[in-house]
């Protein structure tokens, strides 16, 4: 029988779901039958910019639109809270809901989070008399106790007006002035915080008025003058809080008497003073918290406390204590004689004589226990330990550096081409005195740069890069530029000031030209370059041919060899021409930038730092780096600062300029790794039919082209050799991209490199001397070196060798 009646209940219930389901089921959302209020909200979508991710322009807002209700084909709520705006919207957030003054039976309105800076406007009250919920709170930042600089100016008292208003939530914003006395006419009001602003005013005594008040909450602000007893006739209120203001005076002893429902009282934090508050009215009850601390409360505690959670009366000038308390009183900071944490006698007989008023002399601070002096033994074993951890640390320091004057010592002329000499008797004067790095260049203002860009609109946008976000711009006189948009909270503090002092020491004719920059904002800094019509090397080794052809275009290789050099040419400024020397860190295709000419300009400067210099202050790091035998990155994961990485890296980006390969500068993934390994296989220095295997097949090259090509790849894979200490230095690179033919010509660099003992010497040695034998099939089984039929192994010289780069000549290199 009862198992009969449970499978009964089941299908009845079953059946009733199946009910509701078919009934939801065919209920229609009913249509926006107000074509004004449609306006109205198309208008809202505009002015706060709202992403189309929320509110689709082509979806019915009834049925699509996040955060809009209806009802009867007409809205009736609206929350913005958690909807994200598009980029236009957040670089020009604005309190613009005007339009809201068309959505006549508009009930709740709920912006609670959503960025709305600017003041309330008075129509607010006036023209919305249907709503009964307004949120226009903005969220704190707890960990930091910051909020952000949202709803300003000061409170209309227009919003009085609106009667049927239950909810009226206006915390955490800026907004200053006195409290609207009018809002005693809020007879609906049940919930009002105006917490965390600035309002400065006595509270209104015809808040008393709002009989149905459950929640208020006035803390956090600058309210003055006495705590009103009138409020003790709200006799429905759960929650009062206070604290944190400067009321003054006592506390009306009504309000423990009257406010018998609350909750959550917190007058903490305030000048209020005079006798304790009499708590023996106040119920016992689970779940109440009553905070008096931070005040000036005095007199002699001889009530029994009530058992509630939490009672707090730190911090005042309490004594006494004939009474019996739990262990959730917190009574620190007081005069009490017999408690630990107290005031010291002498600020509170000062307190007592001051306030002329009669001072127990018992209730003095405790007599704090006297500190046991420790064992003179448990001593003597303390600093044995540290001078014998000392001693052996000196030990280990000792045997690094003597373990890295060794290394140094084999492998002094290596190590000469990875960093450069360190000038002792430079020019300090220099690095001492001081420059104005930005008085070089125009202060445009930030309005400027919101003109210029659109403000920041994302059609503007050109990339995301590391240092901020890249945007296209024109200034008023027609002039385009580049805009880069540095958030300061996300960014580096430094990164926008190295590349001010770089550009300090001179406008180099390699470097992108900076024409000026804002530094109005703390939080944002801006740097504004040149346009470079031709956009970077990464969008230009491929491009339209036209806008009629499809089609892609490729740079013909006497673009790209010319490319090469200006890059090459802009890192030996970098390493050469300053002093100290410094490094660039982000070398790849992106970074290098080519005008209308489609001469080189390096960008990416965020990143450029000194380079490392070898003292004693880095053994350790020096130690890891050379039995790591590869310098990719950092222990802290950031750029190294050596030549050598710019090296590895430029060789990278050669390497996309001969074979085509885009991404390969910008990239460390295995896939990328293997394609290097794979590729730096087939260039061999004696073999030149390897290079159709690597070759970028677009290129349309002659045999003198080829060579050049050839020559570039062996160059590209000097500069990848794993060890830092073994690539060449940018001026010898610079020198084999001006006079490729050198490099191909095997019996001038061999026989130069057997002249030349010290690879300071010879550009060819450098280049070749630590890679010679690594280049798979240099030799025969006999040892003789390959020829071709001629007996020469490499190419003749064409008369295109002195029309390249700088076009020095053999005995000029030297």
């Amino acid at each position: 029988m009862e198992a009969s009646l449970k499978v009964l209940l089941f299908h009845f219930c079953f059946l009733l779901l199946l009910l509701v389901n078919s009934v939801v089921t065919q209920m229609e959302v009913v249509p926006l039958s107000s074509s004004v209020e449609r306006a109205a909200l198309f208008d809202l979508r505009a002015s706060l910019g709202i992403r189309a991710k929320h509110w689709p322009i082509k979806s019915e807002p009834c049925a699509n639109w996040t955060g809009v209700h209806c009802l009867n084909g007409r809205v009736t709520g609206i929350n913005l809270s958690g909807l994200r705006r598009t980029n236009f919207g957040r670089r020009n957030p604005r309190f613009a809901i005007d339009s809201l003054v068309n959505c006549t039976r508009l009930v709740s309105f709920n912006s609670s989070g959503f960025y709305l800076p600017g003041s309330i406007p008075d129509w607010l009250g006036q023209n919305l008399s249907a709503l009964q919920v307004l949120d226009l709170s903005f969220r704190r930042l707890s960990v930091f106790n910051l909020s952000l600089n949202t709803l300003t100016g000061s409170i209309p008292s227009t919003i009085s007006a609106l009667s049927n208003l239950t909810v009226l939530d206006l915390s955490s914003n800026s907004l200053s002035g006195p409290i609207p006395p009018e809002f005693g006419s809020l007879s609906s009001l049940k919930y009002l915080n105006l917490s965390n602003n600035s309002l400065a005013s006595t509270v209104p005594v015809q808040l008393a008025n709002l009989s149905l008040l459950v929640d208020l909450d006035l803390s956090f602000n600058s309210l003055f003058g006495s705590l009103q007893r009138e409020l003790g006739g709200l006799t429905r209120l759960r929650r009062l809080l206070i604290g944190n203001n400067d009321l003054g005076g006592g506390f009306p002893g009504n309000l423990m008497i009257n406010l018998r429902d609350i909750i959550f009282l917190d007058v903490s934090s305030n000048n209020l003073t005079g006798n304790v508050p009499d708590l023996t009215a106040f119920p016992n009850a689970s779940g109440v918290t009553l905070n008096f601390s931070n005040n000036k409360f005095y007199g002699n505690l001889s009530s029994d406390l009530p058992n509630v959670d939490l009672i707090d009366l730190s911090s005042n000038y309490l004594h006494g204590l004939d009474v019996h308390t739990g262990n959730n009183t917190f009574l620190s900071g007081n005069c009490f004689s017999a408690l630990p944490d107290q005031r010291s006698s002498n600020d509170c007989e000062t307190f007592y004589v001051l306030s002329g008023l009669p001072f127990d002399g018992n209730s003095t601070a405790p007599v704090q226990p006297p500190i046991p002096k420790k064992s003179s033994n448990h001593l003597k074993y303390v600093l044995a330990g540290v001078f014998g951890g000392l001693g052996v640390i000196v030990i280990i320091v000792i045997i690094l550096v003597l373990m890295l004057k060794r290394c140094n010592k084999r492998s002094t002329n290596q190590r000469s081409a990875n960093v450069e000499p360190i000038q002792e008797d430079g020019n300090t004067n220099d690095q001492n005195n001081s420059v104005d790095i930005v008085s070089f260049t125009n202060s445009f203002t930030y309005q400027q740069m919101l003109q210029a860009t659109r403000g920041f609109s994302g059609t503007n946008l050109i990339k995301h890069g590391h240092s901020g976000e890249v945007f296209s711009g024109r200034l008023e006189d027609g002039f385009d530029v580049v805009i880069k948009r540095i958030d300061m909270r996300t960014s580096k503090k430094d990164c926008y000031m190295s590349e001010l002092k770089l550009y300090s020491k001179g406008m180099h004719t390699r470097l992108v030209p900076l024409l000026g920059h804002c530094l109005e904002h703390e939080t944002e800094k801006l740097m504004v370059y040149k346009y470079m019509p031709n956009g970077d090397l990464s969008s230009s080794l491929y491009r339209s041919a036209s806008l009629e052809d499809d089609g892609l275009q490729s740079l013909d290789w006497i673009t790209r060899l010319k490319i090469a050099i200006g890059a090459a040419e802009g890192l030996a400024y970098l390493h050469l021409e300053c002093d100290p020397p410094l490094v660039h860190r982000d070398i790849q295709a992106s970074s290098i930038l080519l005008d209308d000419k489609y001469d080189v300009r390096l960008g990416s400067l965020s990143e450029v730092c000194a380079q490392e210099v070898d003292n004693n202050q880095n053994v350790i790091t020096k130690l890891l780096r050379i039995s790591s035998g590869s310098e990719s990155t950092t222990p802290s994961g950031s750029p190294p600062s050596s030549c050598a990485y710019d090296v590895y890296c430029f060789g990278k980006v050669l390497l996309e300029l001969v074979t085509g390969k885009l991404g390969v500068s910008m990239s460390e993934d295995t896939s990328t790794k293997e394609w290097l390994d794979q590729t730096l296989s087939f260039i061999n220095n004696y073999d030149r039919d390897s290079i159709s295997k690597f070759v970028d097949q677009s290129l349309v090259l002659d045999e003198d082209l080829r060579d050049e090509v050839w020559a570039v790849a062996i160059v590209a894979k000097s500069c990848l050799n794993p060890k830092p200490a073994k690539r060449p230095q940018i001026s010898h690179i610079l020198k084999a991209l001006e006079n490729p033919f050198r490099v191909v010509r095997e019996e001038d660099f061999s026989a130069e490199i057997l002249r030349n003992n010290s690879s300071k010497t010879s550009w060819g040695a450098a280049l070749f001397g630590n890679w010679r034998q690594s280049f798979s099939g240099s030799t025969n089984s006999h040892g003789q070196s390959q020829t071709n039929k001629d007996g020469n192994s490499g190419t003749k010289l064409s008369g295109r060798e002195n029309s390249q780069g700088s076009g020095a000549n053999a005995e000029s290199i030297q």
